[in-house]
């Protein structure tokens, strides 16, 4: 009788001790699920965190073509106050130093690209100086769009406004068309280039990271360009190359004025795009006297020129007509009519920094510039 009861508490012992092991395991599985959801939700707040931040980051990247210095860095210093979604790159004369002695903003400062060439205007060398600042801009993840500016170039409305525009949409803004009259198609691109892939228009273009990828990795269509499209020669460069037995039977092809829209022809992009430019500039037809050299050349608004008025002619221009092509692109931003242009150019210093002191760009500028 003892045995079989002594046998019982054994039996009874062992049950026990399996139950709180089996809690034990229990626990610690609970313990150890719990830990692990714990790590995984952490995880998870932080690639959310992460993602926000890197959406949040996003920035444009404004790319500066200049002879010296930026005569107008203080409108853009007024245009980036307080900002962070932003980056610059300047491309200026071989040697050239955005410093204390030669910026006016500390946005500016050494700010230059390493690897400037000497780029005169109506030669290839001008678009590879574009090249060059997309290969710096393009180093940098964060940059999404790149603008290309002038060194007389200014925006039109405040920063939140422009880049709000600028990255509600996938399309880069190239002004783009048939180039079907001035004949600076060069025969000799064929086959490399169709006359079909022909494009003209200005050389103010915004680019998304993919297609800025698709300018920097060409080694088809640039060396065509350099080769075949070149300005027809000009009296005052005749000192510094061959002179022409017959300039009125050269060809004459301005490379910034074709090169980006017709790779992206070439490269089947055009549906990538939206088909206009951003930055406004009137072409005076009747300055010059030379009736070859009319239209080459946009006006250059001085002081006198710059009033409220004209600002806000520009401010209300809502469609662009192309000729060659029947075509009016009327302007749009997040599916609603809006301005056609964010930027303006040609101003002088006087006249940027006059409308920038009266308050007529919308640049929520809260010091005025020096004069």
């Amino acid at each position: 009788m003892r045995e079989v009861r002594r046998k019982a508490i054994q039996k009874k012992s062992r049950h026990k001790w399996k139950g709180k092991l089996l809690a034990l395991l229990l626990a610690a599985f609970c313990c150890a699920s719990l830990v692990l959801m714990e790590t995984q939700h952490a995880q998870i707040l932080s690639l959310s965190a992460l993602r926000h931040r890197l959406v949040e980051k996003k920035k444009i990247a404004f790319l500066f073509i200049a002879r010296n210095r930026l005569p107008l860095d203080t409108v853009w210093d007024a245009f980036l106050k307080e900002e962070t979604r932003f980056s610059i790159y300047v491309h200026s004369r071989p040697g050239f130093i955005f410093n204390k002695a030669t910026a006016r903003s500390v946005h500016f400062l050494n700010r230059q690209v390493n690897d400037s060439i000497k780029a005169n205007w109506g030669e290839a060398s001008m678009i590879e100086a574009e090249r060059i600042l997309l290969r710096h801009a393009l180093m940098d993840p964060l940059n999404e769009r790149f603008v290309f500016l002038s060194d007389s170039c200014i925006p039109l409305y405040n920063f939140s406004y422009t880049y709000s525009y600028i990255m509600s949409t996938s399309t880069s803004f190239v002004d783009s068309f048939a180039d079907t009259k001035e004949g600076r198609y060069n025969p000799k691109m064929f086959p490399v280039i169709p006359v079909h892939n022909w494009r003209k228009g200005s050389q103010w273009v915004i680019l998304t990271r993919k297609h800025a990828e698709v300018v920097v990795n060409d080694s088809t269509v640039f060396p065509m360009f350099q080769q075949h499209c070149k300005r027809r020669s000009l009296p005052e460069f005749w000192r510094d190359s061959p002179f022409p037995v017959d300039p009125a039977k050269e060809h004459n092809c301005i490379p910034d004025e074709h090169y980006v829209q017709t790779l992206l022809a070439q490269e089947g992009l055009e549906g990538e795009i939206t088909r206009r430019s951003l930055t406004y500039s009137a072409w005076d037809l009747s300055a010059s006297k030379d009736r070859e050299r009319r239209g080459w050349h946009p006006v250059t608004y001085k002081f006198s020129d710059a009033t409220p008025l004209l600002i806000k002619s520009i401010k209300e221009i809502d469609n662009i007509y192309y000729e060659t092509e029947y075509r009016r692109e009327w302007c749009t931003s997040k599916g609603k009519p809006a301005p056609c242009f964010l930027f303006a150019r040609k101003f002088t210093r006087p006249a940027a920094v006059h409308l920038l002191n009266s308050s007529v760009l919308g640049v929520q500028n809260e010091a005025k510039a020096e004069s």
